[in-house]
């Protein structure tokens, strides 16, 4: 009869020990495989904002920036281009970015564009067929249409963009270019990809 009860301690000790030997094997196997899963540094680094100097940046220019691989431009408007988009509202398809408010965060929902109007910034994709628009600042009626007044110009299909990024009525991009999440460091800095409301 002792025996027996030694037989079956041992078997039940067998037992929890190959239960336990088991569960740890488990842990360890799974932890690699949901570690696998997470987004690499590479990853983290494409997905992550991006800060950009405009210190330097003159009324009238463009720097670019890439963001996510996704080109940004950020223009310092001058003050006759910020008028040039005061006259457009009724050449463009949606003034005040109403139909897409996923390609515009609130901040940015106004004629400008922009937190400052001095400054736009926008994703530089075609809301098309995502090709490159260029930017042709300078008023070219003859090459476009009698009330161009500058902006962005898609060549592959004939888009137009006004200086708020605002696409013309009748063309072929539905909406206007995308407006990133940013928000100004300072003066000088503005960090692409974070704002208020996101951090």
């Amino acid at each position: 009869m002792a025996d027996k009860e030694l037989d079956q301690g041992k078997r039940q000790f067998l037992i929890a020990a190959t239960g336990v030997a088991g569960s740890v094997a488990g842990v360890a196997t799974a932890v690699p495989f949901v570690a696998s899963m997470l987004p690499s540094e590479r990853a983290k680094a494409a997905g992550a904002p991006v800060e950009a100097d405009i210190g330097n940046l003159a009324p009238g220019e463009l720097t670019r920036v890439e963001w996510r691989g996704k080109p940004v431009w950020i223009v310092r408007r001058t003050k006759e281009m910020l008028e040039t988009i005061k006259q457009g509202d009724g050449k463009v398809a949606d003034p005040r970015s109403e139909r897409k408010k996923e390609l515009t965060p609130d901040y940015a929902r106004n004629e400008f564009r922009s937190i400052k109007p001095e400054y736009l910034v926008v994703v530089g994709i075609c809301t098309h067929l995502g090709c490159s628009p260029v930017d042709k600042f300078k008023a070219q009626p003859e090459a476009f249409e009698a009330d161009w007044k500058g902006g962005f110009y898609c060549p592959c299909h004939g888009s137009l963009f006004d200086l708020a990024g605002r696409v013309y009525k009748n063309k072929p991009a539905p909406d206007n270019l995308e407006v990133p999440p940013h928000q100004y460091l300072s003066d000088t800095r503005i960090v692409i990809g974070e704002d208020q409301k996101g951090a």
